[in-house]
């Protein structure tokens, strides 16, 4: 099967972009011919991996125009079209670079929109307002009335939404990563087919644990990851667990605050903040983590990180908030707690840092499901299932016998 597969970026950074590159990569090795097209745009000058590329730009001016409309990336794309001729397309992520230009070009070619975050049906692409509240309307006019955008790029934000929804006929289906999202794009007028999560990277299990009690976080320093409240946790726990330690890995522009807030806290010797880690430093670091925190206060589209946890064996404390409030199972797998709360996750963490055994039992159930349900292969097969489910019937019946 030929797959055309789409993507904002194609640069090896960020979890978005990984994904693209990975799934790219598995179709490959299950037998797939697949391309990548994708935008140059790259945050940190890193080069696109991809096997296409068409414009893209990093610049907060720029880029309000051309994810409105880049037409770049529709020429690219009526060239793949033309010369790859894809059985399938996989759209991922098209509305921060390549723009719903490249819509209309996918008519009459089997489609898949696999919707990875919320910029379909929010400009923020969080449905988070400013005061770190869910967003439960419609985007339109309620996205100038509460400042989530500035008047100048709320015209072409709304343009954006309006030329996706003329050109949506053109999709096939449309997938999620997890039921949360599934909800907030139906309550907003998109019918999702099915939900298909990330898969994650199979890897063995981490050693047993020894050494101090340690909480280990990974994500950007965003406020919507909930690096704050766990840090603030975290000082409740050090109280009560003198030897716990903190490790967090991530940067982003929360990092200056971080930094004080651990200072004033007194936690600069229990707490250490590595900034970005490659892949396999990261699970090197994290494999003496008692419990991995993923103290979220929105809706997580999914949560690699939490998978990610479970597929290595550590017991993973939860915000009971989207993606991974789904995948984590309530004192099965680990734990869940009330999103923002520092006191129910000071809680949650301080009773399994006293408890070694009780997080080796956690770690083990978890990797045992991400080894059933969130494998790499589990995602593929269901990729490839849709896949066939969505060619006309005379070419999956020649596609079957080759």
């Amino acid at each position: 099967m030929r797959v055309l597969l789409l993507n904002d970026g194609g640069t090896p950074v960020g979890g978005a972009e990984l994904q693209a590159l990975r799934t790219r990569d598995l179709l490959r090795g299950a037998g797939h011919e697949v391309r990548l097209l994708s935008s140059g745009a790259s945050e940190l000058g890193v080069p696109s991996q991809a096997d296409a590329v068409c414009f893209g730009t990093t610049h907060p001016k720029l880029r309000v125009l051309s994810q409105t409309a880049n037409p770049s990336a529709a020429l690219a794309l009526r060239r793949e079209l033309a010369s790859f001729r894809p059985d399938v397309v996989h759209l991922r992520m098209y509305l921060t670079q390549l723009s719903p230009l490249v819509l209309p070009l996918l008519r009459g070619v089997p489609t898949v929109w696999q919707a990875v975050y919320y910029k379909a049906i929010c400009p923020r692409g969080t449905k988070v307002l400013p005061d770190g509240s869910r967003c439960a309307v419609p985007a339109g006019r309620a996205c100038l009335r509460n400042r989530c955008v500035t008047p100048q790029s709320w015209v072409l934000d709304m343009t954006q939404q309006q030329l996706r929804r003329r050109w949506a006929g053109s999709l096939d289906a449309v997938i999620t990563l997890s039921e949360t999202m599934r909800r907030r794009l139906e309550e907003n007028g998109i019918p999702v087919a099915d939900v298909i999560p990330n898969g994650v990277r199979q890897r063995p299990a981490r050693p047993p644990l020894t050494g101090p009690p340690t909480v280990a976080f990974a994500g950007r320093l965003v406020p919507e990851k909930g690096v704050q409240v766990l840090v603030d946790a975290f000082a409740q726990v050090a109280a009560a667990v003198p030897d716990a330690r903190l490790l967090v890995a991530g940067d982003g522009p929360g990092r200056a605050a971080l930094d004080e807030q651990v200072d004033r806290l007194g936690l600069a010797a229990q707490v250490e903040v590595t900034g970005h880690l490659d892949r396999e430093t990261l699970e090197r670091r994290f494999d003496t983590a008692w419990v991995q925190a993923v103290p979220g206060v929105w809706e997580e589209p999914l949560g690699n990180v939490t998978l990610e946890a479970m597929m290595r064996g550590t017991a993973v404390v939860a915000s009971d908030l989207g993606g991974p409030g789904e995948v984590v199972r309530h004192d099965s797998t680990g734990l869940l707690v009330r999103p923002g709360s520092v006191d129910s996750l000071a809680a949650a963490l301080r009773s399994l840092l006293i408890d070694r055994p009780r997080c080796e039992e956690l770690g083990r159930r978890g990797r045992e499901i991400a080894l059933t349900s969130y494998a790499e292969h589990v995602t593929v097969q269901r990729l490839e299932r849709l896949y066939r489910s969505l060619l006309p019937p005379a070419a999956d019946d020649v596609r079957s016998s080759a």
